[in-house]
């Protein structure tokens, strides 16, 4: 498919005869506003001769739109209709049949984790053997040779899945053989495993004697040595070591950062861990006129804080009033992890029943629980009550069924009070708990970029949780056919972002090595487009500010190069955005660069990944 013609943009000085001239149709209609109570009302910006998706229900694919000087949509209508907002200052943007619609609206996403990860060298998510990623880290260790002996090499985007071959435990002997006496920490691209050299450990000073921290494992040999790999909250106690950033370098990786959600078309975020260092950053991003976005900052609560409601309250109240004037920041949101990451070899998400073995014998883990149900419950009793939103990582079912059972304890209590508790991931949901989501509230944030065939949800995942479980994984249309609201999130950096990619894989759920049973799970295009715009609004509780386009919402708009309602459900992927506006200013102009056909780097084919148990997954 070949991209539509870039759109043309000029600023009328024309008289409003001419004005209207330029936006002349064939066939007038009505606006979807009422007529201004003046016809000298001008917007400040008119797009014509567009396919307007306006979000609404049932609602027509309307020509054009204006946005007010106040940076609200005054209307939307046909081209004939909105002439009377054309003044001599309007400018007029010709979208030459290109779509406009809502700004997409991440709801689960660390934005400024992606900007500080970009300071450091990446291994862009590879499955490498042993012997590769040792060539791998050699070579950085050339390129930044003026580090040794002591400057910590950080490396990003390690792949826990892909050390090859199959069933390989990382373990700190294979980074001690390289040529340097240099700490090394890898980073790994799900957010819940870092492997560290023994330089390293020394330095974080993780030894036997050092306790598993309370949501966290330190894997250990069998005589109980660390052996490298920390797991969830054991990586705080290697990463509070790594010397940080300067503020400049920070503020300007992350000032990229946003720029290129911009570019993808994100006007709003929710970051989903969120601490005074991140409270400190985005203070500075505002002043300095860098943070283009809406951010809803989801304030960490761990998981013995969780234990005691009111001091976790009081901290997110602090919090709040301390970095509440800050622009561009809306508060209300706390964030709470109940377990881990379900893939092989971490299995910290927690299951109702347990794992399997390599070859599909039970065994006793069930993952790992951080918050327990009654200590959820009554941590959603009271954040319900103060009228907090609470946002729950969840992976497994266990964890997912806590979650739930914590948000049914609050509404018992409380009553349904609106606060649109949320349940993110949902990797794995027992199917008798999908009709609870409806009557609790409950928002399902759901990020189905992962919802694909690949080396995650195969190599890594199938022989571990057995195929029936494997059938229920991503139940996006299952959730929705009975009731759930939807909303979309990336969780950028833990995967590459994508925007576009993950529109379509929640209709497609297709990868390059095959797709996640679509026939079961996948969403429409329009439920696909709708919860990653006025869906993830409904979860921010921003609906009254944006997520549509409609006359008085905010003109949080995107102007694409294709019309995403029409095309191959394919070539979605491939969408640019030509235009971003938050609150009517352009954050973006220019033609984005195309999001790739596929999300992250995936292995060749399914063969080079699964071996000789190919045969095993019923996918090939």
């Amino acid at each position: 498919m070949t991209p539509r013609p870039a759109p043309s943009r000029r600023r009328v000085l024309a008289t409003g005869l001419g004005a209207a001239a330029a936006l002349s149709v064939a066939a007038p209609a009505t606006a979807s506003a009422a007529a201004p109570s003046s016809r000298r009302r001008s917007a400040a910006l008119v797009i014509h001769r567009a396919r307007v998706l306006t979000g609404e229900a049932h609602a027509p694919v309307e020509e054009a739109v204006a946005v007010g000087r106040d940076g609200k949509v005054l209307a939307t209508g046909s081209g004939a209709s909105l002439r009377r907002y054309v003044g001599r200052d309007t400018e007029v943007v010709d979208a030459r049949g290109a779509t406009v619609m809502s700004g997409i609206h991440d709801g689960h996403a660390h934005p400024l984790g992606a900007g500080e990860r970009s300071l450091h060298p990446t291994l862009e998510g590879a499955s490498l053997t042993v012997a590769q990623l040792q060539d791998r880290l050699g070579e950085f260790l050339a390129a930044d040779a003026a580090h040794e002996p002591d400057g910590w090499l950080v490396v990003e985007d390690w792949n826990p899945v892909g050390l090859l071959p199959t069933g390989t435990v990382p373990h700190h002997r294979m980074l001690d053989a390289l040529a340097t006496r240099r700490p090394i920490a890898l980073i790994g691209n799900d957010g819940h495993n870092a492997w560290a050299n023994q330089r390293a450990l020394d330095l974080a000073g993780i030894t036997a004697a050092t306790p598993d921290p309370a949501g966290g494992q330190i894997v250990r040999d069998p005589d109980g040595t660390p052996g490298g790999l920390l797991k969830d909250t054991a990586q705080d106690l290697l990463t509070r070591v790594i010397p940080p950033p300067t503020r400049a370098q920070l503020v300007a990786a992350c000032a990229k950062a946003l720029a290129q959600a911009a570019a993808s078309g994100i006007t709003t975020f929710m970051d989903a861990s969120v601490g005074t260092h991140e409270l400190d950053t985005y203070a500075a991003l505002a002043a300095a006129g860098r943070l283009p976005q809406r951010i809803v900052p989801a304030l960490l609560i761990g998981p013995e804080l969780a234990k005691d409601p009111a001091a976790a309250l009081r901290h997110v109240r602090e919090l709040r009033a301390r970095y509440g004037q800050v622009p561009g920041l809306r508060f209300g949101t706390a964030k709470v992890f109940l377990d881990g990451v379900i893939e092989y070899p971490s299995q910290t998400a927690a299951l109702l029943a347990p794992y399997l073995d390599a070859e599909g014998r039970p065994t006793d883990h069930r993952g790992d629980l951080y918050v327990s149900a009654a200590d959820y419950g009554r941590l959603a009793t009271v954040f319900d009550r103060a009228d907090w939103q609470l946002h729950a990582h969840a992976i497994g079912d266990r964890a997912v069924r806590t979650a739930l059972d914590g948000y049914e304890v609050a509404v018992r209590a409380n009553g349904r009070r609106g606060n649109r508790h949320t349940v993110a991931h949902l990797q794995l949901v027992h199917p008798t708990d999908y009709r609870r989501f409806a009557p609790l509230g409950v928002v399902a944030c759901m990020q189905l970029q992962w919802a694909m065939r690949d080396i995650w949800t195969v190599e890594a995942l199938l022989p571990y949780i057995g195929a029936a479980r494997h059938r229920l994984l991503y139940p996006a249309r299952s959730l929705e056919r009975h009731g759930a609201a939807l909303s979309g999130g990336s969780d950028w950096p833990v995967d590459p972002l994508q925007t576009w990619n993950q529109v379509r894989t929640a209709v497609d759920r297709e990868g390059e090595e095959g797709a996640l049973y679509p026939e079961l799970e996948g969403l429409s295009r329009a439920s696909s487009l709708r919860m990653h715009t006025a869906g993830t609004a409904w979860q921010l509780r921003m609906e009254g500010v944006s997520g549509r386009v409609r006359a008085g919402l905010a003109a949080d708009l995107v102007l694409l190069d294709r019309d995403v309602t029409r095309v191959p459900i394919g070539e979605v992927s491939g969408t640019g955005v030509r235009l971003t506006l938050v609150d009517g200013k352009v954050v973006h102009e220019g033609a984005s660069p195309p999001s790739p056909a596929r999300s992250g780097p995936r292995p060749a084919s399914l063969a080079g990944v699964h071996g000789a148990r190919h045969g095993v997954c019923g996918c090939g």
